[in-house]
Formats: C-alpha cells, sequence, structure tokens
C-alpha cells in the first residue's frame, strides 16, 4: 500500500496513522485507527486497512469519513468568516500553507472563484481539492519567494496558516502582491513567533503574558513594515495539535471601509483577545 518515493534513495516512511494527526486530517492516533479499520482512509486513492502501513511522506491521504472539511484547519477560518468580512464571493484568494487543504475547501465553499494554494509540501492537498479547475496547485512553492510570476491574475484575497515560519516573513510578500483593496485573514501562531527562550515544552507557548508581548509585536511591525492595518484580532475556536492557543487577524488597507459590514464587537485589544482566548478554550 506505501506509494513508491519519488527519488533514487530510500525516502523516510511514517505509520499511516501517525501522517493522518501529523496533517491535521484527524485529531489523534486513536480515532485514525478506527477510521482506517472502517475503511474510510484511502491513500493515493487506494484504500487502505492497516494503521501501522508505512507510508512515504509523498502520499496523497484522504478521510472519507463523512466529515464535511478537508482538516479540522477548516474550523479556524469558519470562525474567521463569522467574525470580520473577509468576503471572498466570486474573487481570486490566495491560501499560503494550504497543506491538505482545510482554508483552501471553506475558500470554495464560501464562493472563491479561484483559490492559489501555495504549500512548501506536495501532495498534500486532498484529490478532491487538487482537482478541482477553481483550485492552482503551487506545490513546492516556498511562500517567500512567492512573485507575481507565480499567479496569472492579482488575487484580491489572502489567508494563511503556515507552520515552522514567523508571518513577519510572510505579510511583507502578502503585502507586496495584494491589490489596494484587498482583505486578509492569517493565523497567528505564538510558537512560530515567540522564540527558542518563550517556548515551553514542547514548543507550547503557556504564558499568556507571552501571548500578549507576541501580537503586541507582531501588531507593531504590521504598522510598521507593511502597507496593512488590522482591523480585526480574535482566537482560533481550537488549538493548535500540541495545545497551542493560535489568533485570528483580519487585515485591510488604511483607507478600506469595513466599518459597514463588520460582523464582531468582540474585544480586538491584545490583552483582552488574551483573556478571553484562554476564557474559551480552558480544558
Amino acid at each position: 500500500m506505501a506509494c513508491k518515493a519519488r527519488k533514487a534513495h530510500k525516502a523516510h516512511k511514517d505509520r499511516l496513522d501517525k501522517l493522518l494527526v501529523d496533517r491535521g486530517l484527524v485529531e489523534s492516533r486513536t480515532r485514525a485507527q478506527a477510521l482506517i479499520m472502517a475503511g474510510h482512509v484511502r491513500v493515493n486513492g487506494i484504500r487502505a486497512l492497516k494503521a501501522g502501513t508505512q507510508i512515504s511522506p509523498d502520499c496523497v491521504l484522504e478521510v472519507e469519513s463523512g466529515q464535511r472539511w478537508a482538516s479540522r484547519g477548516a474550523f479556524k477560518l469558519l470562525r474567521a468568516f463569522e467574525l470580520f468580512p473577509l468576503d471572498v464571493a466570486g474573487r481570486a484568494v490566495l491560501d499560503l500553507g494550504a497543506s491538505t487543504g482545510g482554508f483552501t475547501d471553506v475558500l470554495l465553499d464560501k464562493g472563491a472563484r479561484k483559490v492559489y494554494a501555495v504549500d512548501v509540501g506536495y501532495g498534500q492537498l486532498l484529490w478532491r481539492l487538487a482537482s478541482d479547475p477553481r483550485v492552482v496547485v503551487l506545490d513546492r512553492t516556498n511562500a517567500r519567494n512567492l512573485t507575481p510570476a507565480h499567479l496569472d491574475e492579482t488575487p484580491e484575497r489572502a489567508v494563511c496558516d503556515a507552520s515552522f515560519i514567523s508571518l513577519k516573513l510572510l505579510l511583507p510578500v502578502l503585502d507586496a502582491l495584494l491589490p489596494e483593496d484587498a482583505r486578509a485573514v492569517v493565523l497567528i501562531k505564538p510558537q512560530f513567533e515567540a522564540g527558542r527562550e518563550r517556548l515551553g515544552r514542547r514548543g507550547v507557548v503557556r504564558d499568556p503574558e507571552v501571548h500578549v508581548e507576541i501580537l503586541e509585536e507582531l501588531l507593531a511591525f504590521i504598522g510598521e513594515h507593511t502597507g496593512f492595518c488590522v482591523s480585526g484580532l480574535s482566537w482560533s475556536p481550537i488549538r493548535g495539535p500540541e495545545g497551542n492557543v493560535e489568533f485570528l487577524c483580519f487585515l485591510t488597507r488604511p483607507d478600506a471601509d469595513t466599518d459597514a459590514d463588520k460582523k464582531t464587537s468582540e474585544p480586538s485589544e491584545p490583552r483582552a483577545v488574551v483573556v478571553a482566548a484562554h476564557a474559551a478554550l480552558a480544558p
């Protein structure tokens, strides 16, 4: 069942149940094993029946369990649509850190005309999304190096759920690519903004004060080094894989008028957002 390596040397492989969790398709190994045994998991389009099957990281994984979305990450963007007037219907949208397609899935559902699914990895996007004519797959593409030459039109909207990189490296790229009427939602992941000295065990940022510091630093960076302004700030309704609290940031251009269709009256000051997040996501 394991797919063939695509390089001459022996490729590293992982257990199927572990890969399902690592890619955010399921929340636990136990859940992954149950779905595999029930015949709800496909590897490169072929049904897999053993959780311990060694799988190449290049394989395409799909979960057919009646789940509505490509991954649990979809619930982060759904929350953003509840809070902010992102308004993607009929527009081209840039999705940085597309991975298995949680955000791309939601964007299509919300009426996006085209989605550029950008990811440094390869073959992670679910097949039903990768084969959708509205999706332009930009695998093996480092978002830091993205230029207009990669795109056949200028996207009006953008979303970002990137890992292992600071938004301080990606926001200037978005700033250069998006037009004057742009709107964007970026997921702030404190574990990739904190620096080694502020990380806890297993790479988790637990201290609310560190969360406040990170949000204040990032908002200051946006104001000083990009052409965006922060028009909304909230928290993600689900934690990251290791338990990190994450935050949703809505960006517009300074002259944009989004007050008329603003959806939320929730607090957007960093400390208030952090307090509310820890209260809402408490075990």
